[in-house]
């Protein structure tokens, strides 16, 4: 399709959107997210059985948008419901650029706030878990991206499509580029988690990931998924008897917490995280006793 028109369907304008550079731009994980939930909202029945996805751009209205949003929430939760509405409201102002559309219907949306989730994970919660993985061949994969992602408080994603060339063991150093925004960050690899790097490249470094399946799929090793990761956290919890509320994305933000409680100043925070905005660090800098006992001893120190 070499010109969007407003006589082209929502599935067309979201075919046109998947082959501008805007697109192309995006990380492959990014690329597969977007597919997913543009295709979920383009079969979503929204109008006497009629699915939005084929409805003509300048047919399209907000009630239409209304109704989907309510069956996403209904269906997917909050988290998913936003994602899908902004996928779909990346096309439209894809479609309002190139003159098929007049105006974009999701951002009159009354988006559901979601609860900011503020559950972390202690040392010892880690230690556990660590422990427990560590103890059993089959979850050592899951161990050293649990490990990864707290140590160094990158997303659980990150770690689990990591390869070994972002790694210098000899220089205990870690370079990635973040497959969100693709920021780059550069991070010491203690010597505890060196240690269990070296006994896995011992075992698995003739094959790209660090932390493959220890299975072979087809003859070759392969990374989890994203939903491999959540079933196989639960049964390391579930043997080492840990709440269930704990999730391995709160590695991230618990590990941001723990330096915000040290005292590590914003620059600092954003130099681990690889976030670019110092307003994207603010949702981390939460009132807890340790920071503020930390504070108050800092003060008492200049005195």
């Amino acid at each position: 399709m070499k010109e969007l028109k407003d006589n082209h369907t929502i599935e067309q304008a979201c075919d046109f959107y998947m082959h501008t550079p805007k697109y192309a731009s995006l990380s492959s994980r990014s690329q597969y997210d977007y597919n997913l939930n543009l295709k979920h909202a383009c079969v979503t029945k929204v109008q006497n059985n009629k699915a939005l996805g084929n409805i003509k751009l300048r047919d399209v209205r907000f009630k239409h948008l209304t109704v989907a949003y309510d069956l996403w929430l209904n269906g997917k939760g909050i988290r998913q419901a936003n994602y899908i509405a902004t996928c779909i409201g990346i096309v439209f102002n894809t479609a309002i650029r190139h003159e098929a559309l007049l105006s974009n219907p999701v951002s009159l949306l009354q988006r559901t706030k979601e609860k900011k989730r503020k559950i972390k994970w202690t040392e010892a919660q880690v230690k556990t878990f660590l422990d427990t993985a560590y103890s059993n061949w089959e979850w050592r994969s899951i161990g050293l991206i649990v490990h990864m992602a707290y140590e160094w408080a990158q997303r659980v994603g990150d770690m689990r499509l990591l390869t070994w060339n972002n790694l210098d063991l000899e220089d205990k150093r870690l370079d990635l580029e973040q497959s969100k925004r693709r920021a780059d960050v550069h991070l010491p690899i203690s010597d505890t988690l060196c240690s269990m790097l070296l006994q896995q490249e011992k075992d698995f470094g003739f094959q790209p990931y660090v932390a493959p399946r220890p299975e072979v799929y087809n003859g070759v090793y392969t990374a989890y998924g994203s939903t491999d990761i959540h079933k196989l956290v639960n049964e390391v919890k579930d043997i080492a008897g840990l709440p269930k509320q704990l999730t391995a994305l709160d590695l991230r933000r618990t590990g941001i917490t723990e330096m915000v409680e040290a005292g590590v100043d914003t620059l600092g925070i954003m130099q681990v995280s690889g976030h670019t905005n110092p307003q994207s660090v603010k949702p981390y800098l939460v009132n807890t006793f340790k920071g503020a006992s930390t504070a108050l001893n800092k003060r008492s120190s200049n005195k």
